[in-house]
């Protein structure tokens, strides 16, 4: 074979072989953001149980601000599974073993609760920042436009003829918040015990419907139901923003300010989401997250955030001025309105 025969043999193979390398990294190049190396990171998941009230705010404000801020930090993404009922509620799903990694509860006493059912080993939320308060909000009286019976405090909830909604409290938080309202409030403007006694009487001989959460009680509020509810400020301040409350606040003298408590279920958290669930808890309590809570109508913690947002209360009280949630628990709704009050009304 001459020479030259044999160049242009090497020159065709060589060009060949030139084509099949050009070809295949085109398809490579095509094929390569869907190779198994490069399969986008599959999203952090977090799962979080809350009470009622918490619906709107986490899932439309806190769980958007935090993925933004997570991607920028570290460049992935997460998701959130969330679910919302009664305080009850969430704590009994908690303790039957669903996978909540971050519990927002009503009260201490449902956290509590929890450390009973040995899902928490102690008292953990109290090492949270503000011993796990994550907001506050007032327990208010909502009555329809114009006020039309003419109520003021919650001595008038007791009142002949005024028919009162209000949270369940077997199953809801902010039902027993507002067992404390009603005789604390009583309390805190110099009456007696007995007074207090009376008149967390006649408000509840008054109530006409009851729900299984504060949010199911102003649903049955605004079909008609009563007079009046007992309910967290925060509810009627964030439908009055977006132009949806047909009615009017009326701020007793006196009322108990909620603490909404924090808790991490460490059983449920595997090792490589612990650093995810963490800092989405201690952003909670960011600047950025308590005004966030402050513009859906819940107080911050951070007292400075609050400026002149919200209506001054003459003589607000929290759960501590009641001896905590374990004596006011045992001394007010179990012996007084759990066997004295509920157990001798008409069924």
């Amino acid at each position: 074979m001459s020479e030259r025969l044999l160049q242009l043999n090497w020159s065709r193979v060589l060009g060949r072989v030139v084509i099949v390398l050009m070809v295949g990294a085109l398809a490579f190049y095509a094929m390569e953001p869907w190779l198994p190396w490069n399969t986008p990171t599959r999203p952090r998941t977090i799962v979080v149980y809350g009470f009622s009230i918490l619906g709107d705010v986490m899932n439309k404000g806190i769980f958007p601000a935090f993925q933004k801020e997570w991607q920028a930090r570290t460049g992935e993404r997460v998701e959130f599974v969330a679910s919302f009922a009664g305080s009850g509620t969430i704590t009994n799903q908690i303790i039957l073993g669903v996978p909540a990694q971050v519990g927002i509860l009503s009260t201490e006493l449902d956290a509590q609760r929890l450390v009973d059912a040995q899902v928490l080993a102690e008292p953990t939320w109290r090492a949270l920042p503000h011993n796990g308060t994550l907001n506050l909000t007032p327990f208010v009286i909502l009555t329809h436009k114009g006020n039309p019976k003419n109520i003021h405090d919650f001595s008038d909830l007791a009142r002949p003829g005024i028919g009162v909604v209000h949270a369940d409290p077997r199953t809801s938080g902010g039902a027993m918040w507002g067992i404390l309202a009603e005789y604390g409030s009583a309390r805190q403007l110099g009456l007696s015990d007995a007074d207090a006694a009376n008149q967390l009487a006649g408000i509840w001989k008054n109530v006409v419907a009851q729900a299984s959460s504060a949010r199911g009680a102003r649903t049955q509020f605004e079909n008609g139901f009563g007079d009046a509810l007992v309910t967290y400020e925060q509810e009627a301040l964030y439908d009055i923003a977006r132009h949806k409350f047909d009615g009017e606040i009326i701020y007793p003298r006196s009322t108990v300010e909620s603490e909404h408590t924090v808790v991490v279920i460490d059983r449920n958290i595997a090792p490589a989401e612990r650093a995810v669930v963490d800092a989405f808890v201690e952003f909670l309590w960011s600047k950025q997250a308590q005004n966030i809570f402050v513009q859906y109508g819940f107080r911050s913690v951070n007292e400075a955030l609050n400026g002149d947002t919200f209506a001054r209360i003459e003589k607000p009280f929290r759960v501590g001025a009641l001896g905590g949630w374990q004596n006011a628990k045992q001394n007010i709704i179990d012996a007084l309105w759990k066997e004295k009050i509920i157990a001798v009304q008409p069924k």
